[in-house]
């Protein structure tokens, strides 16, 4: 498959991102691509160096004749999500991505592509190794663990770098130019429970939700996608109230970043109900199908024998967790006044699993208005907190402020005019970029973010539009011809 990749055009990126397929870099699990990336450097013969956290950073000089061009950094990060279908067999610690071409799209075979982060890379590793480009002085930082903490970014030391203008290439729709983003922050809720036997007489059930989209939870928030965690709660509570059903464990979505697409549940009901069980969880399927009809087509709500769980939650714990996570916000709060179409302040309830002492729910708040994602963490802490819950907050990242007076932007701006003839949309983004944290240590940075166009990132749905990379790389490569001198 790798060599059906590398053949598409231009060779110079895919036959880079045919290489990052091949090996495993799922996020905090990056030591081998850090290790790749190091000798990449080192091969060209470059100034490569790996800084305490993990960031790669390599630096090329100007071409002739362009040595008085100002700096220019290439941004993107090393890691990937980690999602697959739950009937695909796929270890992401140690398997290579299994990509193909499907018309004018690549996808992968039941897993995360990894073009969100990979082809970013893949386009700065192009220019690095390029003989035949005209650009001045670059830097290309590589950050890790953007997905799951944007740590690289938090822990990159200011100094270090010497660039001027940093070009982030993690955006993800061929002709739009980002200029801000959303910041976030992710809420951790803990429920602590006593087990308890499962009394005598009762039947054990598998309820599972299947078939979902998911997808990322900032760019996808808005898309109307059944959240799998909140249609199993929103059953389960019925079940409670209609045939005493009882929960012994569950497990839903993977990443507090991405809509989770399944979720299951192990429970119990007395054995006199249990032939009902089967007929309630049609009656929803059908709500849910009817419901999301259009967006999620696929859908499947079903239901099975199971073997007899050890233990229940403990008829309190089940009733307030059911009862918050029933009620707790989910999906967009509000859109942009400033910005038609672009979500201002978002929730998604991204995972739940129970440990046999605790059920674990994650949720992530996102919003381009710090004091609306405020004013989000404190009401999905106030619904939790009613509920008994333990609530803490991490992680939290800023948002990326659009200036106004941006050189490099005028200067895009009229590179695509003259390449594509059209101007560039300009646009926010709701998702977390690292400009917004890279900025703490850098605020003389002028930056923008752009790439090729990609659909459904953090799902295995996630794909890459072939003809868009080849205007991403051209605009990319014609915008450091025309970067501007130093004053």
């Amino acid at each position: 498959m790798s060599e059906e990749i590398r053949n598409l055009k231009p060779s110079a990126i895919w036959g880079h991102f045919a290489e990052l397929l091949a090996i495993p870099r799922p996020s905090k699990k990056e030591e081998r691509i850090i290790a790749y990336m190091k000798q990449f450097g080192l091969g060209l013969g470059l100034e490569t160096l790996v800084d305490a956290c993990g960031n790669v950073i390599i630096r090329k000089p100007a071409t002739a004749g362009m040595e008085n061009r100002k700096c220019v950094i290439l941004q993107g990060h090393l890691d990937m999500v980690p999602q697959k279908n739950s009937d695909t067999q796929h270890d992401f610690e140690n398997d290579p991505i299994t990509a193909y071409v499907d018309g004018e799209w690549v996808k992968a075979k039941g897993t995360t592509l990894g073009a969100d982060n990979g082809m970013g890379v893949a386009a700065a590793m192009a220019v690095l190794s390029a003989t035949d480009l005209q650009h001045g002085p670059l830097e290309a930082l590589f950050t890790i663990d953007e997905e799951t903490g944007m740590t690289g970014a938090f822990e990159l030391k200011g100094g270090v770098l010497k660039g001027e203008i940093l070009l982030n290439l993690d955006s993800e729709d061929e002709g739009e130019l980002y200029v801000g983003c959303a910041g976030g922050t992710n809420a951790n809720v803990t429920f602590h429970y006593t087990p308890e036997a499962v009394p005598a007489g009762y039947a054990a059930f598998k309820i599972s939700v299947k078939g979902l989209k998911g997808g990322h939870s900032g760019l996808d928030i808005n898309l109307g996608r059944g959240n799998a965690n909140k249609l199993l709660f929103r059953y389960i509570r019925h079940a409670a109230d209609r045939h005493g059903l009882r929960l012994a464990a569950v497990e839903g979505g993977g990443l507090r970043n991405a809509i989770p697409r399944e979720a299951f549940a192990i429970v119990v009901v007395p054995a006199d109900r249990a032939d009902k069980l089967p007929g309630c969880v049609a009656e929803y399927e059908n709500h849910y199908k009817k419901e999301l009809s259009v967006t999620e087509p696929d859908l499947k709500f079903s239901i099975e024998k199971a073997d007899m769980p050890a233990t229940l939650l403990d008829t309190k714990t089940q009733f307030t967790l059911t009862a918050s996570v029933y009620g707790c916000p989910n999906g967009v709060i509000r859109m942009s006044d400033s910005l038609p179409g672009l979500t201002e302040t978002s929730t998604s309830m991204g995972v739940i699993k129970s440990d046999g002492n605790t059920v674990k729910v994650h949720c992530l708040m996102r919003s381009s208005v710090d004091s609306s994602k405020e004013d989000l963490c404190h009401m999905i802490e106030s619904v939790f907190s009613l509920a008994g819950a333990d609530v803490m907050f991490d992680g939290s990242y800023p948002g990326w402020k659009p200036n106004p007076n941006s050189l490099i932007l005028g200067v895009m701006q009229n590179v695509y005019q003259q390449k594509f003839g059209k101007i560039p949309e300009i646009k926010a983004i709701h998702a977390g970029l690292e400009c917004g944290i890279l900025s703490a240590n850098y605020s003389h940075w002028d930056m923008i973010s752009f790439g090729p166009t990609i659909r459904f990132p953090h799902s295995p749905d996630e794909k890459v539009n072939i003809p868009s990379v080849a205007k991403f790389y051209d605009f990319l490569t014609e915008t450091l011809k025309n970067i501007p001198e130093k004053k």
